[in-house]
């Protein structure tokens, strides 16, 4: 981010410096050192002098219009036109915290109205007016997802959020909006700090009813369960994945990998037998209400799917740890399944031999020695039993020469 100054001044003729400045989360992010997607720029220049730089127009429906250029090695700039760089003090004012209304122009020119630099040391989320929120609800979520990066709300900011009457809001907030604050919250630090603020303020259940229903349910026995019940067991499960991986989907199926627990009628507590399969669907339906990409809808399904069997790897035959590992790999899970199995419980260990698995479970015909032609030759009904034994052949071939390596 330091090196952002001097790219735009070389990007913008020196007499436009005065009349472009960098602002928001960019300066935010400049301030505490840390590395941010893109570039928020706020410029006095007309259109022509815009696109001339080579921007490009956008035109939300409902908002005023905004240029885009996207550089290779920067990532894309953002460019929100005004009419002069004396109405960017009203555009400052009207953002969400006090950390995100800060700007500085390239002449050098810091503007900081509400004090956001000194927030930005102590780590504070402070909100710029008292109708922040209710301007626009979704910034709610923004401070919950600030939460999970290490940032604590002052006490006026909660109050404003405690006080205020949400429900009608939120149902005409698109889940689309709520979804996007989810997945960057899940990149983050403390992810689950997103979940346990919901819970705290008793706000979001329109968008995941599933959360609010996981501290009433027994996460299983006791003895295999004493964190007791079904939030604190998948935010621990969270947890232990994510130093094992950055990305937001394995650690968004980690966090809902119980769901089928919900299922389960009271009178069978703690118990949760056949949990797996039950919650399949109830993936599908949280992740179609959220309007999440394809692939979140089946890895998170899949994942409920077949989570039990993979935490117990080490009693299947092999023929069922290759029906696994096919599975996981038509559902794009094959690195994420092994990963929640391990975290699933304290000091879970690996699936031993997995990657094996899974290279066997995804060979083709031809590298399991099947000669050309031969499967077309069978009824449809014996190709699947002979691609199997043939993998458990080669299974075993290859786990019998690595034994045999490793005794050398």
């Amino acid at each position: 981010m330091t090196a952002i100054i001097p790219f735009l001044k070389n990007l913008f003729p020196p007499s436009c410096h005065s009349r472009v400045a960098l602002v928001g989360g960019t300066v935010r992010d400049m301030l505490t050192g840390s590395g941010g997607r893109d570039i928020d720029l706020v410029a006095a220049l007309s259109h022509e002098e815009l696109c001339g730089l080579g921007f490009r127009p956008v035109e939300p429906v409902s908002a005023a219009p905004i240029y885009f250029r996207h550089i290779p090695e920067t990532g894309s700039l953002e460019v929100s036109r005004i009419d002069g760089m004396g109405r960017l003090g009203e555009d400052l004012l009207r953002r969400d915290f006090t950390v995100n209304a800060m700007a500085q122009s390239l002449d050098g020119t810091s503007i900081d109205p509400l004090h956001g630099a000194a927030d930005v040391k102590k780590r504070l989320l402070r909100a710029c007016s008292g109708s922040t929120f209710s301007g626009d609800p979704l910034r709610i979520f923004r401070a919950f997802r600030f939460e999970a990066d290490g940032w604590r709300m002052t006490p006026d900011t909660a109050a404003l959020i405690r006080n205020g009457s949400w429900a009608e809001p939120f149902r005409t907030l698109p889940a689309e909006r709520f979804s996007g604050e989810l997945l960057k919250a899940l990149e983050l630090r403390s992810p689950e700090r997103f979940f346990q603020q919901m819970i705290t303020f008793d706000l979001g259940e329109e968008f995941l009813p599933e959360l609010f229903r996981m501290p009433q349910i027994p996460a299983g026995p006791r003895e295999h369960h004493p964190e007791g019940d079904l939030l604190s067991h998948s935010i621990q499960v969270l947890q232990r994945v994510i130093p094992l991986s950055p990305d937001p989907l394995p650690r968004f199926c980690a966090f809902f990998h119980d769901l089928g627990k919900l299922a389960t009628p009271p009178a069978l507590y703690p118990r949760h037998h056949g949990h797996d399969h039950a919650g399949f669907p109830i993936a599908v339906e949280l992740c179609s209400r959220l309007r999440l990409p394809a692939t979140y809808r089946t890895a998170l399904a899949w994942t409920n799917s077949l989570h039990t069997n993979a935490n117990r790897w080490d009693q299947l035959r092999d023929s069922s740890q290759l029906n696994l590992a096919e599975q996981a790999i038509k559902a794009g899970i094959a690195e994420i399944l092994p990963l929640i199995s391990a975290a699933d419980k304290p000091g879970g260990l690996p699936m031993a031999g997995w990657d094996t698995v899974v290279r066997v479970a995804g060979m083709n015909s031809g590298e399991l020695g099947i000669a050309r032609g031969v499967l077309e030759t069978l009824p449809l009904r014996d190709r699947t039993p002979l691609l199997l034994q043939k993998r458990v052949a080669v299974l075993r071939e290859l786990r019998t020469v690595s034994f045999e390596i490793f005794r050398v």
